[in-house]
């Protein structure tokens, strides 16, 4: 048997000045479920979240919490009302009051034991007569995320929580504040424009763009199931081969691509990750990174060769037509300007989409 979702946004739609934000928005949560709303500034994520929360009402649509509607044209329900959790990237502390005094704001009653058990919970037991000032960055973030699960809330909702924070410290923070929401069973909705984030963080991923959700599912599958070259290149640099589909195929420097779903003269994008293009310093497969392909080598000469740390990546401008492509070679691999390489590609490893002429990237 089906459980009920813990939230359900039917239809939302809002619209700022006559410009449409979010269009025609649904989206459901699971219990205990991590849903990302990804996506570039702009594209109506925080907006959401806002009409998740109560704090803005939609224009039309509706929003249900545990099965029951809270919020359509005939009433709203206050975001106080609601069992729902709320922490932005700013933390949003009072700075007049002490750590516990944060965390018990807005408690009554038998609720204040619960300050003690949440401060133990995340940590800071030690800190609950400090003010927040007094705290680092990532402390900070801890008391927020324990004012925010004190009254038990059934959904959390955070917009950018980790933004603010260190680089250094902030994967860190991420697992633990995971790990908390985990253990209390919290759905969890996550607003972020960092894809990296959101694939260590979600169960679920849903890719916005311009006020709709283009995709959703699991990172896995988000990340290898692309809808389109946008939703690939949000996630990763990518490389863009063009061709033209005919008679059920599209001929590249690369070899032949099969394109069945697509018709005669159509022009094709085919993708592919710098990661999964091999570099070869002959066209019979001897490289660093050489592995066996089903395509054809093409030929091109270094540009640029950075080491990243962890890999290196080569760009080649390739003489078939001029164009950069980049290719990602773990470890240490720093080739001169002008070396010629060759350049092959896995099938299993290429997107092909027909291209389209509009910007998809808002």
């Amino acid at each position: 048997m089906n459980e009920t979702p813990k939230l359900v946004l039917e239809g939302i739609t809002r619209k700022f000045d006559g410009q449409t934000v979010v269009d025609g928005l649904s989206l459901s949560l699971a219990p205990g479920q991590v849903t990302c709303l990804l996506g570039p500034s702009g594209c109506g994520k925080s907006t959401t979240l806002r009409i998740a929360a109560g704090v803005d009402r939609q224009d039309s649509g509706q929003v249900l919490l545990d099965g029951q509607v809270i919020s359509d044209a005939q009433h709203h329900m206050p975001p106080e009302k609601r069992s729902i959790g709320l922490m932005f990237q700013d933390f949003a502390l009072f700075p007049h009051l002490t750590v516990a005094q944060n965390v018990g704001f807005g408690l009554k009653g038998a609720a204040k034991n619960a300050v003690a058990a949440m401060l133990e919970r995340v940590g800071l037991m030690d800190y609950c007569d400090k003010y927040p000032h007094m705290l680092s960055g990532g402390e900070q973030q801890r008391v927020a995320l324990a004012r925010a699960l004190a009254p038990k809330p059934s959904v959390m909702l955070m917009d950018e929580p980790f933004s603010g924070l260190d680089n250094r410290l902030r994967d860190g923070i991420r697992d633990e504040t995971l790990s908390i929401l985990k253990e209390e069973g919290t759905s969890v909705l996550l607003v972020t424009h960092e894809p990296e984030e959101a694939m260590r963080m979600a169960d679920q991923i849903a890719l916005m763009r311009g006020g709709k959700i283009v995709q959703i599912g699991a990172p896995y599958n988000i990340y290898n199931n692309p809808k389109d070259r946008a939703a690939a290149a949000f996630f990763s640099d990518v490389n863009v081969i063009k061709g033209v589909a005919e008679d059920f195929q599209t001929d590249t420097p690369f070899g032949k691509f099969f394109t069945p779903g697509l018709h005669n003269r159509t022009d094709v994008e085919i993708v592919i990750r710098p990661q999964h293009l091999k570099i070869d310093f002959d066209r019979h497969g001897k490289g660093p990174n050489s592995t066996p392909t089903d395509g054809v080598p093409a030929r091109g000469l270094v540009q640029r060769a950075r080491f990243l740390g962890n890999e290196s990546l080569v760009e080649l401008r390739m003489e078939y037509d001029d164009s950069i492509l980049t290719a990602s070679i773990p470890g240490v691999f720093l080739p001169k300007m002008g070396t010629p390489l060759w350049l092959s590609m896995r099938r299993d490893r290429c997107f092909v989409f027909p291209c389209l002429k509009q910007d998809l990237t808002k």
